[in-house]
């Protein structure tokens, strides 16, 4: 039986110390920041990154470099037989398709699958895809049913502070200062291809009930089959939120999806870098029933 790798990047949320307890491997994602570049939890903590964002220093992401990757798949491929490599979206990065295009110089032993998914929704790919390593199904047959449950997934989120998306261009410099006063806080979502605009909110309590509205109209009309089936997952992330708010966060959550048992993790910095300090979410997916 060949040894399948399964592999992701930092967007997963997946920390390098989590990644060898799940044996599990991540390529950390490279961020400029103050002019230089710094790679995700490897010399830049989630602490750091919103030290450096709380300064207004130049905040941007970047895909790993194609030499990067090779040598992040090489090094794999020194004791397994073929990898299969979960990106994030590719709705919300070239990396997804840098790599697949990577990957053919690799002769089948590197699978990129275009999962459509981030943060916690990527994570659970990528559980999902260890458990079918460790049963022995195939690297191209693990990239197939990923990708055939790619756009299983739902995350809405709550953005604290209008102050990124002006930065980042998603609202104008007036319509900040408006939302500012009047205490907005957008709703945005991603459904597999990009990150949207969903509801403006008046206030965290507005932002939270139409955060959890949305996700019981999820649960119940497109994921009815899949909710009665067991196979969904449901979980919290925020960035940069003190342990009190997370922890009433997840109290909410629970009394809205009793039947379902909520964990909480940070978002991606990729994902923070456009929304900023804050942020709750509120998450869904389909596992794959054949892990």
């Amino acid at each position: 039986m060949a040894r399948t790798a399964i592999a992701t990047d930092s967007n997963s949320g997946i920390t390098q110390s989590q990644a060898k307890e799940l044996g599990v491997f991540v390529l950390p994602m490279p961020f400029f920041m103050r002019g230089k570049i710094q790679f995700e939890d490897i010399d830049l903590t989630q602490e750091q990154f919103y030290e450096i964002l709380a300064e207004d220093a130049a905040v941007s992401t970047s895909q790993p470099s194609p030499g990067d990757l090779m040598d992040f798949w090489n090094k794999i491929l020194e004791e397994y037989d073929d990898i299969v490599y979960i990106p994030m979206s590719s709705g919300l990065s070239a990396s997804c398709d840098t790599a697949t295009v990577l990957s053919e110089d690799y002769e089948g032993k590197v699978q990129v699958v275009n999962n459509q998914r981030i943060s916690v929704t990527q994570q659970q790919s990528v559980l999902d895809a260890k458990k079918m390593a460790n049963r022995g199904v195939a690297a191209k047959d693990i990239k197939a049913i990923l990708e055939e449950d790619a756009l299983d997934a739902s995350i809405y989120i709550m953005v604290d502070t209008l102050k990124y998306l002006k930065k980042g261009g998603r609202v104008t410099p007036a319509a900040a200062m408006i939302g500012t006063v009047l205490n907005i806080k957008p709703v945005l979502t991603i459904q597999g291809e990009k990150l949207d605009a969903f509801e403006k909110a008046r206030g965290v309590k507005q932002a939270k009930k139409a955060m959890i509205k949305a996700m019981k109209k999820d649960m119940d009309k497109r994921f009815a089959k899949e909710r009665a089936a067991g196979i969904m997952g449901l979980h919290i992330a925020y960035t940069a939120n003190d342990k009190e708010v997370i922890d009433g966060w997840i109290v909410e959550v629970k009394e809205a999806f009793p039947d379902f048992e909520v964990d909480a993790h940070p978002l991606s910095l990729s994902v923070a870098c456009h929304i900023g300090p804050g942020a709750l979410a509120i998450a869904c997916e389909k596992k794959s029933a054949i892990s």
